[in-house]
This record gives structure tokens, C-alpha cells and sequence, in this order.
């Protein structure tokens, strides 16, 4: 590679044998500047989160408090209903012994129509002295008197018949609290036969019987009479 030859006439520059810098000997300060080293994304604020503070834990109830609460509850509530349970089954049992009681009214004033006019020659002592024996107060004194009892018990015998009766229905028609007596009416239809059974017309009956009640209990035929003045 070949040089390029200085051109003729043109001086050559030297170098100065000087450090550069001032020509009066003084050295120059140094300044500082400050230079911000943050880089390009700390220009863009970066929005904080902010976290919901939560609520401080519910305090939490002490378990014997609550075991005693509970038992305490459930013991009221088994007594509620275990009372409940008890009016329900005395309630049911006086209803029971109403109907019961009524009903023994009943059976007992139909029994005594029964009695009145039910025999046959061969029992016919037998079906008076049960029907006697069933009476009380003011139907029993009416027996009772003039040897009605005897007279009776004659003149079925006369009649050398029998007479079967069929209650057709009966119906508890009051109570007296004081007294203990009901009325009882009963529906019946008699047929009486002769000597050789020859059946005779059905006669129908209504009667009413009054019923009383002992204090053993017992129940008899106190009275009776026909209603609207008929048989």
C-alpha cells in the first residue's frame, strides 16, 4: 500500500507538548449533576390496591352454655307435649265414659220394654218378677201397691198366650245432673199370639222411659209414660 505524499509548500502541524486545558495554571471544578436514573415506566403512577379490611371473627359462644340452652329447650318442648298429649287422652276417656254411660241409659229403658211385654206361659213368673226387680221409685210403688204384681202375673196367665216385642229404635232424650235420671224414648212393636199360637195384629208402642242411676251404679226403670197420649 503505498502513502499519500504531503502536498509541497503546505507546513506541517505539530503537536503541543502541553496537557489541554487552561492556560492559567488553575484546575477546574468538577460539577456534579444529577442525573435521574429512573427508567421510562416509573413516569406512569401505578394505582395501589386497596384490600377490604374484614370484620373482626365472631366470638364464638361457649359449647356448655349452648349443650344447656339446648337441653333446656328440649325439655320444655317434651313437657308441652307430653301435657298436651295427657288433655288429649283424659279428654278422650270422659268422652268415652259419656257414651258409655248414655249408652247404658239406653239399653236399660229398652230391656224394660222387653220386660213388660215379652213372655210365654211357661215363663211368665219368671219375665214379671225380672221386670219388677228392674223398677224403681214411682214405677215400683205402682206395682208395688194392691198386689199389682200378683194381678199381672194373672192375667197373662188367663190369656194362655205369649207376646214377643221387637224394639225398632230408642234414643237417649235428656239427663238431669241432680237427680241422675234420663229419658230414654223407645219405639217398639208387640205381637202377642193365643193359646195356639195364632199370631195376633202387631201393636206399635212408644213409650218413654226415665232411667235412674244409683250410687252403686246401678241402673232401673224409674218411670215411664207415653208421649203425645198415645200407647
Amino acid at each position: 500500500m503505498t502513502s499519500t505524499p504531503t502536498p509541497p509548500g503546505k507546513p506541517v502541524r505539530r503537536r503541543a507538548s502541553r496537557p489541554a486545558g487552561p492556560t492559567d495554571g488553575k484546575v477546574p471544578e468538577a460539577t456534579a449533576v444529577r442525573v435521574s436514573t429512573a427508567d421510562s415506566h416509573a413516569a406512569t403512577p401505578v394505582p395501589k390496591v386497596v384490600k377490604a379490611v374484614a370484620p373482626p371473627p365472631r366470638r364464638l359462644a361457649p359449647s356448655r352454655l349452648v349443650t344447656r340452652v339446648a337441653l333446656a329447650c328440649g325439655l320444655v318442648a317434651t313437657s308441652v307435649v307430653g301435657a298436651a298429649v295427657a288433655v288429649l287422652i283424659v279428654q278422650q276417656n270422659d268422652a268415652e265414659a259419656v257414651q258409655a254411660r248414655n249408652q247404658r241409659f239406653v239399653d236399660t229403658a229398652t230391656q224394660t220394654v222387653v220386660n213388660m211385654f215379652s213372655f210365654k206361659p211357661d215363663t211368665i213368673d219368671d219375665s214379671v218378677d225380672q221386670f219388677y226387680d228392674s223398677t224403681s221409685g214411682p214405677l215400683r210403688d205402682m206395682f208395688s201397691q194392691g198386689n199389682n204384681v200378683e194381678n199381672l202375673k194373672a192375667i197373662f196367665r188367663e190369656t194362655g198366650g205369649s207376646s214377643e216385642t221387637v224394639i225398632n229404635g230408642a234414643a237417649l232424650e235428656s239427663f238431669d245432673e241432680i237427680s241422675d235420671n234420663a229419658a230414654v224414648l223407645v219405639s217398639a212393636r208387640v205381637t202377642a199370639s193365643d193359646m195356639n199360637g195364632n199370631n195376633r195384629p202387631s201393636q206399635p208402642y212408644r213409650l218413654r222411659i226415665i232411667v235412674h242411676e244409683d250410687e252403686d251404679g246401678r241402673m232401673t226403670a224409674y218411670d215411664l209414660n207415653y208421649p203425645n197420649g198415645g200407647n
